[in-house]
C-alpha cells in the first residue's frame, strides 16, 4: 500500500484534480493507526521530543528565523498550529493553487485579522461597495477608530470609480489595500480584479509600497472565480458558506503567496483568530462534495433565474448571467467568471411590504441570513444584512427596500420554482 504513509498527488506523469485530493491530501493513515479518515486532534498542546526541539518550534512561529530548507513547523499549541487545521489549509490552498491558506473562526476573523496586519494608523483602505453588512460595519466604523480612513467606490460601474476613489484617498495617506468583494453582495456587482492589481502596481512607484489587493470571493468560491490568477494577493473566504456548506459551522479562510500571508499568519498567532479542530475537521468533510454540491446549486439558481425573470410581479433580477455579453460588465465576467453563482437578489414590484408578503409566503425555500448551504435560503438585505447602513447610502449602492436576496441550494429545481411561484402569486392579491 504505497500510500500508507505517502502523499500521492499525480498518477501516470498528470496531476490529480483538486476533487480527488479532497479525498486525502495532507493525510497519512498510517500516522493515525490507519483510519481512512482523519480523527479530530481534540487537544490544546503538544509534546516536544526535547527542549532544543521546542526552541526550534517556537522560532519558527512567532518568526524569529527563516525557516531551514524542507523544514516544515512543528506542533506546538492549538493556537498556533492543529493536525486538523493544517491538512485543511493544506486543501484549501489547493483549489486556488495558492502557496498557502490560514482558516479563521469567522469569514469575519480572517477579514478583520488580515486588514489589521497590512495597516496602521493614518493608512487607508480603498473597497468596493456594497459589501457584506459586518465588512461594511468594519470598514465604516471599527477601522477609523483606529486612525485607518477608508474611500469606497461602487462595484458595477466599470474601472472610473475605482481610480476616482484611489485620487481621493492618496491625499489622505498610505493605501496600505485594495479591498474588494465581487461579485457584491447583495447587488452582484463586478469589481475588476486585474485593474486592481494594475492600480496597486501604480501605486508602488507612487507610495514607494504596494498596497495588499484582498478579494472577498465568496459569492463564486474557489470553484467559479480565481482571484490570484488575476493579480491579486490574497482571496478571503467566509467558510461558513459553500465551502462548509451544510449551514453547521463558522469559518474562514485567507488564500495566498507565503509572503502576502506571514504577517496575517503572525497576526491570527497573537489574536488567537484560528478556527478549531472539530470545524476544521467539518470542514475537511465538506471539501469532499464542494463540487459536487456547487455545480447542483450553480443549475438550481439558473433555472429559478428564468423562471424570476419571466414572471409578472417580479421588477428585475441581479443575475450574473443575464448580463449583456456585449456590455463592459459582460465582458469583465466572461474574463473573470467561470460560472454566475448560485446566491442573486431580485427586485419585486413594489416596496418593502410587498417583498416581507414573498418573504413570509415562502414554504420551501427558509427566511434566513447566510447563503451557499445545502438548502434555500432568502432574506431582504435592507432590514436584515445591510440595515446598519443609512438608508441614503443604502439606496445609493442598490440595496432597495423591494430587494430579496437568495441562495439556491440543491432540491429538485421544479420544488424551488413552485415555491416562488405560490409566494409571489400573494402580490397578485389584495
Amino acid at each position: 500500500m504505497t500510500w500508507f504513509n505517502r502523499e500521492i498527488t499525480e498518477l501516470e506523469g498528470r496531476a490529480l484534480h483538486p476533487e480527488t485530493l479532497m479525498m486525502g491530501f495532507g493525510y497519512f493513515p498510517g500516522l493515525s493507526e490507519g483510519a481512512v479518515k482523519c480523527p479530530i486532534f481534540q487537544t490544546s498542546t503538544f509534546v516536544f521530543r526535547s527542549a532544543q526541539e521546542g526552541k526550534g518550534f517556537f522560532e519558527l512561529a512567532y518568526g524569529l528565523r527563516q525557516p531551514a530548507p524542507a523544514e516544515t513547523p512543528g506542533l506546538i499549541y492549538s493556537r498556533l498550529n492543529n493536525p486538523n487545521l493544517e491538512i485543511l489549509e493544506g486543501r484549501l490552498a489547493v483549489w486556488d493553487q495558492a502557496e498557502r491558506a490560514l482558516a479563521f473562526s469567522s469569514g469575519m476573523a480572517a477579514i478583520s485579522t488580515c486588514l489589521f496586519a497590512c495597516c496602521r494608523p493614518g493608512d487607508v483602505v480603498v473597497h468596493s461597495t456594497p459589501v457584506y453588512g459586518g465588512s461594511d460595519y468594519l470598514l465604516e466604523r471599527i477601522l477609523p477608530q483606529f486612525g485607518i480612513h477608508t474611500v469606497g467606490f461602487q462595484a458595477g460601474r466599470g474601472n472610473g470609480p475605482l481610480r476616482e476613489a484611489i485620487d481621493r484617498a492618496g491625499g489622505l495617506g498610505r493605501i496600505a489595500a485594495l479591498y474588494v468583494e465581487t461579485p457584491a453582495n447583495p447587488t452582484n456587482g463586478l469589481v475588476d480584479l486585474e485593474a486592481c492589481a494594475r492600480a496597486a502596481d501604480g501605486l508602488l512607484a507612487k507610495q514607494g509600497s504596494r498596497p495588499l489587493v484582498v478579494v472577498d470571493n465568496t459569492f463564486l468560491g474557489p470553484l467559479w472565480q480565481k482571484p490570484l490568477k488575476h493579480g491579486c494577493d490574497v482571496a478571503v473566504y467566509s467558510l461558513t458558506k459553500y465551502v462548509g456548506g451544510h449551514s453547521d459551522v463558522v469559518a474562514g479562510a485567507c488564500v495566498g503567496s507565503h509572503k502576502a500571508l506571514e504577517p496575517v499568519h503572525l497576526m491570527r498567532t497573537i489574536l488567537g483568530t484560528m478556527t478549531d479542530p472539530h470545524t476544521a475537521w467539518l470542514l475537511m468533510r465538506s471539501l469532499e462534495t464542494l463540487e459536487l454540491r456547487f455545480t447542483r446549486s450553480v443549475d438550481n439558481a439558473r433555472r429559478v433565474a428564468e423562471f424570476l425573470r419571466d414572471h409578472p410581479a417580479v421588477e428585475s433580477v441581479q443575475y450574473l448571467g443575464f448580463l449583456d455579453p456585449a456590455s463592459e460588465e459582460g465582458q469583465l465576467y466572461a474574463r473573470q467568471c467561470i460560472a454566475p453563482g448560485a446566491t442573486f437578489s431580485f427586485c419585486v414590484r413594489g416596496g418593502e411590504a410587498e417583498a416581507f408578503r414573498v418573504l413570509d409566503a415562502l414554504q420551501l425555500v427558509k427566511l434566513a441570513v447566510s447563503l451557499g448551504g445545502t438548502e434555500s435560503l432568502a432574506s431582504h438585505p435592507a432590514a436584515m444584512t445591510h440595515s446598519d447602513i443609512e438608508a441614503e447610502r443604502r439606496a445609493e449602492i442598490g440595496i432597495t427596500e423591494n430587494m430579496i436576496r437568495i441562495s439556491i441550494g440543491i432540491e429538485h429545481p421544479d420544488d424551488l420554482i413552485a415555491d416562488f411561484r405560490q409566494a409571489l402569486a400573494t402580490l397578485a392579491s389584495p
